[in-house]
């Protein structure tokens, strides 16, 4: 592709630069995406926990 994004032909999606894509920055518009964010990562450590235990 001449424009130098990679990627299926046709995608018009954004295009970033670099410094751009770097920013770690997490948006939680809505309060159910909150919920969902936060109950995945509580998911994550019981997770981890009931594996530590099974393991012994």
């Amino acid at each position: 592709m001449s424009d130098g994004r990679h990627g299926k032909d046709g995608d018009n999606g954004p295009v970033f630069s670099a410094e751009q894509a770097r920013q770690g920055e997490i948006i939680l518009r809505t309060r159910t995406r909150l919920v969902i964010f936060i109950a995945g990562l509580v998911g994550v450590v019981i997770l981890a926990i009931v594996v530590r235990l099974a393991i012994g």
